[in-house]
This record gives structure tokens, sequence and C-alpha cells, in this order.
């Protein structure tokens, strides 16, 4: 199974970048054996100004045909992370061919694109900066995978 970020905003250096490059490495190594991966980064960015609406046409555009959407939203599910490894393998199982997580901007994602979401994730109460949502789902990504591969990583 494909999975894919697709996040408004560019992401340039610095220690966020970094973090999401080495697990997006850890991720697919991991995920290779488990059928799943490789991950894919998609970044929009509404240049133009279109706000949440904007960035909703750009985030559609940047979706794979038919594939599972999961939307980062405050307003998600809370879910533990070996919850969340059997969500991610259930969804293989079943056939999913991509699965897509989203990411908004600031304002967050458009209401239209959310509501077109099969899942709605959120990784607590507070509102996190989009681009550390990034890190943080990029790190969740890859414990998901040791999860599932029976590895060490994740000792909880």
């Amino acid at each position: 199974m494909r999975v894919h970020i697709c996040a408004v905003g560019r992401l340039r250096g610095g220690p966020e970048k970094a973090l999401i490059d080495d697990y997006h490495t850890r991720f697919d190594r991991t995920g290779r054996a488990l059928s799943l991966g490789p991950l894919s980064i998609v970044e929009v960015d509404d240049r133009k100004g279109g706000g949440m609406a904007g960035e909703g046409a750009l985030l559609r555009r940047a979706l794979p045909d038919g594939a599972l959407i999961c939307t980062l939203d405050e307003r998600g599910k809370l879910i533990s992370s070996p919850d969340f490894a059997t969500r991610i393998a259930g969804w293989r199982d079943d056939g999913c061919s991509d699965l897509a997580f989203v990411i908004g901007g600031a304002d967050g994602i458009d209401p239209a694109l959310r509501a077109q979401a099969d899942f709605s994730l959120s990784f607590g109460k507070m509102v996190w900066p989009h681009m550390l949502v990034r890190v943080m789902l990029t790190e969740q990504l890859y414990r998901a995978a040791t999860i599932l591969a029976g590895g060490p990583y994740h000792r909880a």
C-alpha cells in the first residue's frame, strides 16, 4: 500500500525537515517487507490566497485517484500508536492501494475536504503547527511499521 502525505506549505531546510527525512527513510526501509510504502510527500502552496477553499482544491488535486483519505485534525479520533498500526494494517489487508494523509494549512482543512475523509486522526486536543504535524506523522508511520514488524522501537 502506497502511503502519501499531502500537505499545505513548503518545508525548506531545518530541523523539521531533517527529522521528516530520517523517519521517511526509516519507514520506507521497514515498511517494504510489510507491503507498506513507499512514502511520498506532496506539498501544495496556495500562492493566490484562496484560503482554506483554495488549499482544499489544491489538496484534492494532490490526492491519488481512489485513495483512502485520512485527515489530520484536532477534531479527529484520538488513538494509541498500536491502534494506529492496526488500522493501517487493516486498510492494507482490505486491499487499499493508496492511503493519503491530509495536513491543512495554518487555518486547518477545508470543511468540504474534511467531509470527504474516510477517517480523521487527532494528535491531541491541542492545535499543533502544521509543520510539526508532519514530523509527528512521519514518526508515527515509522513507529506503526516497527510495531507491525515486531521491532523493539515501540516499547509501551
